[in-house]
C-alpha cells in the first residue's frame, strides 16, 4: 500500500542514530520519487521530535486519511511478512497456524 500525504505510518525499522525506535508513529507529510517520503514525528505535546526521509520500506501505513480509517491488522501483518526473507516468513506462518488452531480448539 503507497502511502498518501496525511497517512500516519508506523516504524518496522529503529533508526538509531535519530533515537526513533521500531513501533513509533509518524505523519507523512510529502512524497518524492522512488519511494522516498518525508515523515514528521511528534512527542504527546505535538511538538516535531524529528523529520525526515525515509524509504517506504522502513515503515508501514496504519492509517489512511482519505478514507479516516485504520488499516485492519490482517493487512498491517501482511505487509511485515511481505518484507521477510522466506524463511523467516515462514515462521511467522507456522505460529499463526499455530495460535489458529489453539484459539479454534477453544473457542
Amino acid at each position: 500500500m503507497l502511502p498518501d500525504i496525511g497517512d500516519i505510518i508506523e516504524l518496522i525499522t529503529s533508526i538509531p542514530e535519530k533515537n526513533l525506535n521500531a513501533g513509533l508513529c509518524g505523519t507523512v507529510v510529502h512524497s518524492h520519487s522512488n519511494d522516498i517520503y518525508e515523515i514528521e514525528f511528534t512527542n504527546e505535546k505535538g511538538e516535531t521530535m524529528d523529520f525526515l526521509s525515509l524509504h517506504k520500506k522502513y515503515f508501514m501505513v496504519v492509517w489512511k486519511s482519505e478514507t479516516k480509517q485504520w488499516i485492519p491488522i490482517a493487512e498491517q501483518t501482511s505487509s511485515l511478512v511481505a518484507g521477510m526473507p522466506d524463511d523467516v516468513a515462514r515462521q511467522v506462518l507456522d505460529f499463526a497456524r499455530f495460535l489458529s488452531f489453539r484459539y479454534r480448539k477453544t473457542a
